[in-house]
């Protein structure tokens, strides 16, 4: 593919790109009217952040969208933003801007690559169909020229696919791997089917487990589409504003930006809340993919035991099969999703450093972190609830 006639843009907002042009490059396979394979690089999903506030002034989340034409035509886009700390990206580099900034050095603000407060793999460099080579190539030469002529310490792109990490290191940038924790579907029929392929103990938790929760005093509603109501998500915010107030100080997403999806992304959207006494008090949000469930949000206002892996993981589990999904990705962190059928997966992240001693010493630090994460995935794996002969096949 022709490589001259390139011409890179930044974008301070979506509003300056159509949405067809961008979701060509984002999501081509939905232009048959079926569901994108990552829903969070989408127009709506992206401009849904920007136009509620989620990011851009005061939150330290600059978009600063990338745009690749040639001779006109879009043929390459990527999530930009500039940052001015490292919340929400759920790869930590805290460590880094400390050691950064003890030697002398200004680390913030960086550049990111990223769908913010989304720790779900996905395509980092959005490229139309035909321009694969020369589209990935410009945007990754374009994010890290603009890096180095603006005198910015790093660009970071997380979460990103196998693929790119094997691009990206083919072209210099660092590596970076971390684990999370997925569910596989290996064609169950039902829930009933999951559960025969562990080992017994397993099982009989797991069933303990469901059997707890479905038994607290109340119901469990599980709402796709049209079944979503705007009081729906007034109970969901509480429950959201609870969580992101203890785990992150204060909620990463603005009340407006619930509705947004609502108006945009209803189908591709699972809630799942738990009612008691006449009120909503628990409940876990889903995006749905072309073939993967994304696990995003949990919150609840009053706590029952069980209640938390029943609406998370094990309806999730239900959606997955009842939808012909071949996995279902649960965030971030969580090693007590192993006991629940959630095998450790590796996840992948890219980056450069402006300061080649510094990069260095990364370099030589993220060699021995992989090695490492490389092994505790495999020690976990050995650990988890499914007999040995299941794990074998699923390896």
């Amino acid at each position: 593919m022709d490589s001259t006639n390139i011409e890179l843009r930044i974008l301070q907002s979506l509003e300056q790109i159509a949405v067809e042009d961008w979701d060509s490059c984002a999501c081509p396979e939905a232009q048959d009217g079926g569901a994108p394979v990552d829903p969070f690089t989408t127009y709506r999903f992206l401009y849904a952040l920007e136009k509620s506030g989620s990011v851009g002034p005061g939150t330290g989340w600059q978009p600063q969208y990338l745009t690749a034409y040639q001779n006109g035509q879009l043929i390459a886009c990527a999530p930009l933003y500039a940052k001015g700390h490292s919340q929400g990206e759920y790869v930590f580099d805290h460590n880094w801007a400390q050691a950064y900034e003890n030697a002398g050095g200004r680390y913030y603000p960086k550049l990111q690559i990223a769908v913010p407060f989304t720790p779900a793999t996905g395509r980092r460099f959005l490229v139309r169909p035909g321009f694969e080579g020369v589209g990935h190539n410009a945007l990754v030469q374009g994010a890290v020229q603009l890096g180095a002529e603006n005198q910015l310490s790093s660009l970071h792109i997380t979460f990103c696919t196998k693929e790119e990490r094997d691009m990206g290191a083919e072209m210099g940038l660092l590596v970076r791997s971390a684990q999370q924790f997925h569910w596989l579907n290996q064609n169950y029929q039902n829930f009933d089917a999951f559960l025969t392929s562990l080992a017994s103990r397993k099982r009989k938790n797991i069933r303990k487990e469901r059997k707890t929760a479905q038994s607290f005093g109340g119901e469990i509603h599980v709402l796709r589409g049209e079944q979503i109501q705007p009081e729906h998500w007034d109970a969901f915010w509480h429950f959201y504003q609870d969580t992101g107030a203890r785990k992150w100080g204060t909620p990463y997403l603005t009340r407006a930006f619930f509705d947004l999806v609502q108006d945009t992304m209803r189908h591709d959207l699972a809630l799942v809340l738990a009612k008691h006494g006449g009120h909503y008090v628990a409940g876990a949000l889903n995006f749905i993919g072309r073939d993967c469930l994304y696990g995003r949000y949990w919150g609840c206002v009053e706590d029952h035991p069980c209640l938390h892996f029943e609406l998370c993981y094990y309806q999730a589990i239900d959606l997955a099969i009842d939808m012909g999904l071949s996995r279902v990705e649960a965030g971030a962190q969580g090693q007590h999703k192993l006991a629940r059928g959630y095998l450790p997966t590796e996840t992948h992240s890219l980056h450069w450093i402006a300061d080649e001693g510094f990069s260095d010493a990364v370099a030589r630090y993220l060699e021995a972190e992989r090695a490492a994460v490389e092994e505790e995935i495999e020690i976990l794996t050995d650990y988890g609830p499914f007999r040995k002969a299941q794990v074998e096949e699923q390896e």
